[in-house]
């Protein structure tokens, strides 16, 4: 009998540390999926709070919906220029170092941003909200020649497949305004758009197409944690690319301004202008010369209406009495000059006289005759 009770118990003990070992895989199995989605969870707010954190202090000031002045302007960045070079450096993602292109294919391949067609009709962005004006991702891909695995919201691209190199250039919406709300001036940009070379096209020069384009408020949240260098003497100055396009650190030539004709500046230029790139290079001067004067003249101190008509009567009866005044100096020295000479001359006839009456006197009286006394 004990050992039927002996043998009860062993098997007893034996299915139990049998079951407990699965039971700790099963309970470590759930804690680590625990602990994945607590690291998610905690990766989500990160995020949550970074996104909030850039609305509460934007790096960059928001246009406002009714500036008492405003114009909107395209420029062209050549990125292979100095100015713009941080741009494009390094051309293949180097730790957590990215240039600007690969930044925002990343941004579109994740899903984080939109991105919107470039309207060939008229050559600037198409922000509407419609199927038609947003990009497929992966039609660009296909439009592109761009390798790429999987399909829909699973596409993956390499590093090494990302056409940063052939990006060489980017085109900028950039607004100027005057808000009256703050009395401040700004000048930044509002949208962001690359461009790619496409080859040779038998001439054996490349064609630069425009890809898509993408709101700067939709991207300035990712622009501010990524570092650019700046310098080529001191590789530690750095900044985000947000502060590079914020302190208008960049340098683009205009190709468009936004006007009533919807005309780029190659229509405005007189196509009968011998001088060609002159007359480009004249209007693009031109408008910059226009943006400077109109940011000058905000900051001149504005004099009332009143005042200056005031200022101006005060001025003009100072300016006639001190026309009377030199009249009268004028007058009185013309006087005083008529006497002195009158005087001169009149002294002078005197003198005269009176030396032609000693001589008659000297001629009239007899020769003096000089006694010498001798002593004897």
């Amino acid at each position: 009998m004990k050992k039927i009770l002996f043998t009860i118990i062993a098997f007893c003990l034996v299915g139990s540390l049998a079951a407990q070992p699965a039971k700790r895989r099963t309970e470590d199995k759930s804690s680590l999926r625990t602990s994945a989605a607590n690291r998610n969870s905690r990766t989500e707010r990160a995020q949550q709070v970074s996104d909030r954190a850039a609305l509460m202090f934007p790096t960059a000031v928001d246009v406002p919906d009714d500036p008492s002045w405003r114009r909107d302007i395209y420029r062209s960045l050549d990125l292979e220029k100095d100015e713009n070079a941080p741009l494009y450096y390094p051309v293949q993602p180097e730790g957590k170092s990215m240039n600007l292109f690969t930044l925002l294919f990343k941004l579109l391949n994740a899903g984080r941003v939109p991105a919107y067609k470039h309207d060939l009709n008229t050559g600037r962005e198409d922000f509407r909200q419609t199927e038609s004006s947003r990009l497929d991702f992966e039609e660009m891909l296909r439009n592109y020649s761009i390798f790429y695995e999987g399909s829909g919201s699973s596409v993956k691209v390499e590093d090494s497949d990302i056409p940063s190199a052939e990006v060489k250039a980017f085109y900028i919406k950039e607004s100027s305004y005057y808000d009256q709300n703050t009395a401040t001036y700004h000048s930044r940009v509002v949208a962001l758009c690359p461009l790619i070379n496409m080859g040779g096209w038998g001439d054996g020069d490349s064609r630069k197409s425009p890809m898509f384009w993408v709101k700067y408020d939709d991207v300035k949240t990712y622009l501010s944690k990524y570092l650019v260098m700046t310098s080529n003497i001191n590789n530690a100055a750095k900044m985000s690319i947000d502060d590079f396009f914020s302190t208008n650190h960049y340098k683009g030539d205009i190709y468009m301004i936004t006007n009533m004709q919807g005309k780029s500046l190659a229509q405005m230029v007189d196509p009968s202008d011998s001088t060609g790139n002159d007359s480009m290079k004249s209007l693009q001067k031109k408008i910059e010369k226009e943006m400077t004067d109109f940011e000058e003249h905000i900051w001149k101190t504005p004099v009332d209406s009143l005042e200056l008509a005031r200022k101006d009567s005060i001025a003009a009866l100072e300016a006639a009495k001190m026309k009377k005044n030199k009249g009268a100096v004028a007058a009185s020295t013309t006087r005083r000059g008529a006497t002195s000479v009158a005087e001169k001359k009149e002294g002078t006839s005197s003198q005269k006289k009176e030396k032609e009456g000693r001589s008659s006197s000297s001629a009239s009286s007899g020769p003096r005759v000089s006694v010498r006394r001798q002593r004897h």
